[in-house]
């Protein structure tokens, strides 16, 4: 059971924004023995991981992203850091700094790289790139590593300034890039592209978010889960209820959830008008749950417009979940999802979507959009189904909350397919070997800027769709 609020703090970063490094004795937080994520895959899967953890032990590595708080990165960080230096890589994390405007700045990138109308002005493009030498006048970057991972657009442009000849740069894309970019956008391409050129390789989260035109080799790796973390392991019925009492939520009325940021892609319009329909037909809650990242500045002004939008609504719960403790969030988040009937995540644009993989992990039904990277992760029909409208997710709903078999197969056949393609063993793999070939290129055979590589036949999972839903 979690221990109280007060005594689970967590170092915060450092001045300089290292938010997690061995060489300077700075570990706030750390992850089980390898041994127990074995019991979850097997011998096999895990010889595969320490095969190329130790062909590559003592390698220093280097992430870079821009929050440490909030978001599926930073989540997946918090795991991956302390796994990588269990396995002998020498990994550390550092978050940039940035003023408000700055970060409405790269707001605006992620929001236009992802299809919304606009243009990046000359104006934006100098806060961006004075923000990201202020943190180098700073001498944020200390460290010397043989490989830098940039996570997102926020500290793209780094590599103008601090790649030096022998190490490798990758940049890791999270984010649904539209397909209009190009040509609605040329100023923000041409940003990307310039500074993309510097880097040895890009890394994507599935197929259809590969750009040709990007002049460096390509690896497709989806993100993971943590199957020991916080947020995932499995709670008692005592620790549920007592996160839904904390929140006046009746634990006897069926629960329809959504977590995730207030941001204007998650589709939380869609699940509260679809809910609305459900209840017409059977007694329900609804919890729509998110925190506040740092680096989103939109989020205030989303949870005002949802809390205005259901004031007068009892049976609608928009839940402000505060993301310190770090612990406390994953444990509320894992209740509230374990205590779904049904969870919905009908985004508009999604990168990946970790909420869905969390869900299915609990063997909770989903219903989210077939945008983005969830078509790796739900078959409609199968292991959840895809949102359409409100009308036909009414009636997926009705079905799921009545009938309890179904519920049950569904959930069954999700959390399988997440311990099949989406735990963070096997993807740590495939991040390690991608590096091997990376660090192998650039010291002897070169790869092809053209080429595209994938450790699974992930266009399997999900092809290629329009992304109009």
């Amino acid at each position: 059971m979690l221990a109280d609020k007060n005594e689970i703090i967590e170092a915060p970063p450092l001045a300089d924004g290292t938010v997690y490094s061995k060489r300077r004795k700075h570990q706030p937080f750390s992850v089980p023995p390898i041994e127990r994520y074995t019991a979850l895959v097997g011998e096999e899967r895990t010889q595969r991981l320490l095969s190329v953890a130790e062909r590559l032990k003592g390698l220093k590595l280097l992430e870079v992203n821009a929050t440490a708080t909030g978001g599926g990165v930073a989540e997946m960080l918090y795991s991956f850091i302390p796994f990588l230096n269990d396995l002998g890589i020498a990994a550390e994390w550092k978050v940039i700094r940035g003023t408000p405007q700055y970060f409405e700045v790269t707001k605006t990138m992620h929001n236009q790289l992802q299809g919304m109308r606009g243009q990046f002005t000359p104006e934006m493009k100098r806060i961006y790139f004075e923000t990201l030498e202020s943190n180098i006048k700073d001498d944020n970057f200390d460290y010397e590593p043989d490989v830098v991972m940039i996570h997102d657009p926020q500290p793209l442009g780094l590599v103008n300034y601090l790649k030096e000849k022998r190490q490798s740069w990758l940049w890791r894309c999270h984010i649904d890039i539209g397909e209009t970019v190009i040509e609605d956008n040329h100023n923000l391409w041409n940003l990307v592209a310039d500074c993309l050129s510097r880097y040895d390789a890009a890394f994507f989260s599935a197929a259809q978010y590969v750009k040709e035109k990007w002049p460096v080799p390509k690896f497709i790796i989806p993100p993971f889960i943590d199957p020991l973390s916080e947020k995932n392991r499995q709670l008692t019925e005592e620790e549920i209820n007592k996160v839904l009492a904390r929140y006046n939520i009746d634990p006897s009325v069926p629960l329809i959830v959504q977590i995730g940021r207030f941001d204007p892609w998650k589709g939380i319009g869609r699940t509260i008008a679809t809910f609305r329909r459900v209840r017409r037909m059977k007694k329900c809650q609804l919890i729509i749950a998110g925190g506040m990242a740092s680096d989103d500045p939109e989020g205030e002004q989303m949870l005002a417009k949802f809390l205005e939008d259901t004031k007068n609504d009892e049976d609608i719960h928009i839940l402000n979940l505060p993301l310190e403790p770090r612990l406390v969030n994953y444990h509320e988040v894992n209740a509230l999802q374990r205590a779904a009937s049904v969870i919905m995540q009908p985004s508009t644009r999604e990168g990946f979507g970790l909420v869905v993989t969390e869900a299915l992990w609990k063997g909770k039904p989903v219903i989210a959009a077939d945008v983005g990277a969830i078509s790796l992760q739900i078959k409609d029909g199968s292991n959840g189904y895809f949102y359409q409208n409100t009308y036909q997710a009414e009636m997926k709903v009705l079905r799921l909350l009545t009938d309890h078999d179904l519920a049950q197969k569904i959930g069954q056949r999700g959390h399988a397919h997440v311990i099949e393609h989406f735990l963070m063993q096997d993807r740590v793999a495939d991040y390690l070997k991608s590096i091997e070939l990376t660090l192998d290129s650039n010291n002897h055979r070169k790869l092809s800027p053209d080429i595209v590589v994938s450790f699974r036949s992930w266009y399997k999972l999900g092809k290629k769709r329009n992304s109009k839903v």
